[in-house]
């Protein structure tokens, strides 16, 4: 009776012991099961992450996941069956050893792995992309580039240069001469003709049409000849849209500065003088002010417009100079008196001041052109040419890399700061895209295909009935 008394005891001594080490071991699984989950997500979260587009990181120093990962097309789907895989790879276990099979205490398999959210590049018209430049030029000092942005904004502003309309000014007096009109000879009995005038105004502006650069370059064939066709690039093409900028990105770097992107821009890109080997255009500051499809048509409009800034400064400073005034009204009488017309002298007398002041202005872009600076308003000591410069407009213009003033590369700087954000923006995605595209295997990347942070919803199943759910933000901030 003892004996059967003792083994009653510890039968049911023992079932109470399984019981506690059972539970031990379910509750050990249950919290092995949460840690692995937690440790697996983060793995495979930043093995996403890990993937960044080496090309961009080296070219723009930009930190961005292409969703197409080198192939056709960029889709977020890719980046979710890559997630997938990762945390296939780090919560299945299963090894063979001979006869026998080592199978996994927790016996893990991905469920669910979706991402709703997710910030690419060109989202809020490109602020998730200056988010990051913000990031990147933090240490820049902006306070030497703002002073003389600005300075040389006020001076546009406060003399019209930017909106003064010079060409209907010339006009008024050009009409003025045509109202008034010749005076007639009789070359043969019965025949008469207009006594020639031969202003010296009318062969300077005849050169208006033959474009600025075959007018201040010496050989304009050095210039570059790409042609690129607009429609492959995003500011021209259909979008891809994210979720734009996350919260979290937003509060830790704070507001993007549109001085800070110029900036980078003049850092990561090539202008005339300063052309990169890696890109495809070579003159990208220029496409981002002009957006045509040639480099020599976007230098062509930049010089177009700093020839219409020193032609509206040059007139303001040369109707203002007595000396010039007097020398252009004396050569006026001269040729009204030939004429035999003196009522034209003073209509004529503008036309050449006039010209003068443009003849002045192809000279100021010459001289930006071969590295010289020139002043946004002038004195007399900074004038370059002679009233005689407008019979001989291509031979009076002389190479000068010397001067005071602003270069070439700070008038850019005040033209894009003038610049709409948007244009600005998307045709410096454009210039990423065309430059990451010469490089192998990228010749199909789009900047909108690219993401930085991204927010996953991920679920895991075991094969002890166990299910557990989280949801991730991950990215570059």
């Amino acid at each position: 009776m003892r004996k059967g008394y003792m083994t009653v005891f510890l039968a049911l001594s023992l079932t109470l012991i399984l019981s506690l080490v059972f539970t031990v071991i379910e509750g050990a699984r249950i919290s092995a099961i949460r840690m692995k989950f937690e440790c697996a997500a983060d793995i495979g979260l930043n093995s996403v992450l890990a993937e960044y587009h080496r090309e961009l990181l080296e070219q723009y120093d930009l930190l961005f996941v292409d969703m197409s990962y080198g192939g056709g097309t960029a889709d977020i789907s890719n980046t979710e069956a890559h997630l997938r895989n990762y945390l296939q790879n780090n919560l299945q276990f299963e090894r063979n050893t001979g006869v026998w099979t080592a199978r996994d205490f927790l016996n893990l398999y991905p469920g669910r792995v979706s991402i709703k959210e997710y910030s690419i590049a060109s989202d809020n018209e490109g602020e998730v992309l200056k988010r990051q430049v913000t990031d990147y030029m933090s240490d820049y000092s902006m306070g030497a580039l703002l002073e003389k942005i600005s300075a040389g904004v006020d001076q546009l502003n406060q003399f019209g240069l930017d909106t003064k309309n010079i060409e209907q000014e010339r006009h008024k007096y050009e009409a003025r001469i045509d109202e008034i009109g010749l005076p007639e000879k009789e070359v043969e009995e019965g025949v008469y003709e207009e006594v020639p005038l031969n202003n010296p105004a009318d062969i300077a502006n005849a050169t208006r049409s033959s474009g600025v650069l075959n007018l201040v370059l010496e050989d304009s064939s050095q210039i570059s000849a790409v042609k690129i066709n607009p429609e492959d690039y995003i500011s021209h093409r259909f979008v891809m849209q994210g979720t734009g900028l996350c919260q979290e990105a937003a509060e830790i770097s704070g507001e993007a500065s549109e001085l800070v992107f110029e900036a980078y821009l003049f850092e990561k890109c090539g202008y005339f003088g300063q052309e990169l080997d890696k890109s495809l255009l070579k003159y990208q500051i220029e496409y981002i002010l002009a957006g045509e499809d040639t480099d020599w048509e976007n230098l062509e409009q930049v010089a177009k417009r700093l020839l219409r800034w020193r032609e509206a400064a040059n007139v303001l400073y040369i109707l203002s100079d007595s000396s010039k005034v007097a020398e252009a009204k004396a050569m006026a009488l001269a040729l009204t008196a030939v004429a035999l017309c003196p009522e034209l002298a003073e209509p004529v007398k503008y036309t050449i001041l006039f010209a003068w002041a443009y003849v002045e202005s192809l000279q100021d872009v010459k001289t930006l052109l071969s590295g010289g600076r020139v002043p946004v308003m002038k004195t007399a000591a900074d004038w370059k040419t002679g009233i005689n410069s407008i019979k001989n407009v291509r031979g009076s213009l002389s190479d000068d890399s010397g001067g005071s003033g602003l270069n070439y590369k700070e008038y850019l700087q005040i033209m894009l700061f003038l610049q709409g954000s948007t244009d600005r923006t998307y045709r410096a995605m454009d210039i990423m895209e065309m430059d990451i595209r010469t490089t192998p295997g990228n010749g199909r990347f789009r900047m909108d295909g690219c993401f930085d942070t991204y927010q996953a919803d991920l679920s895991i199943s075991s094969g002890f009935g166990y299910s557990y759910e989280m949801t991730r933000r991950y990215g570059f901030y």
